[in-house]
């Protein structure tokens, strides 16, 4: 019985007969996981596109962070509205609307867009604000002006002014003209 407590069992002996040792030829400890790889241009580009977000645009007109306001009638080619929007036509009129109600700033522009038409004006800018004060509802005016604007059969086209013209607080305006 003590022969089978060490692990001299015959039985055990005869199937382990055949059985040879493994030589180890790598007798050092196993290595450390080696670090995750990383990409070897992730930090260039990251500080490229840094730099180019700070450059100003080539072309102002180009950018579209979605709060710019932009129509024009099916006739009336894109150029125009990018010319336009480049503030390429002279302004002949301009109102501001700011601190005005929705249902005061219809009436005013109303009023306006009438004279500017009778006075025979090409292009007018309109200054609404960006709703910056209007909370949760988003810009009431610069609503009140896309939505009015698009109704009204005298206007051609309009697109947001350029930053030095009010930005996205603003548009131009380009009227028909009766000859």
């Amino acid at each position: 019985m003590n022969d089978e407590r060490d692990g001299d069992d015959p039985s055990f002996r005869e199937a382990m007969r055949d059985v040879r040792r493994l030589r180890t030829t790598d007798k050092r400890a196993p290595s450390a996981p080696k670090p995750p790889p990383r990409a070897r241009f992730t930090r260039a580009d990251q500080k490229e596109v840094l730099k180019e977000s700070l450059l100003p645009p080539s072309d102002e007109a180009a950018l579209a962070t979605g709060d710019e306001l932009s129509f024009r009638r099916p006739h009336i080619p894109e150029g125009v509205l990018t010319k336009l929007r480049r503030g390429q036509y002279v302004v002949d009129g301009e109102i501001d609307l700011h601190g005005m109600t929705g249902a005061e700033a219809k009436a005013a522009l109303r009023e306006f867009i009438t004279e500017a038409v009778v006075r025979r004006m090409s292009c007018v800018r309109i200054v609404h604000g960006k709703g910056r004060r209007s909370g949760p509802r988003g810009p009431v005016l610069k609503n009140v002006v896309n939505q009015w604007l698009q109704r009204i059969d005298q206007i051609q086209a309009f697109g947001s002014a350029r930053q030095v013209d009010g930005g996205s607080g603003a548009v131009y305006v380009l009227l028909k003209v009766k000859r």
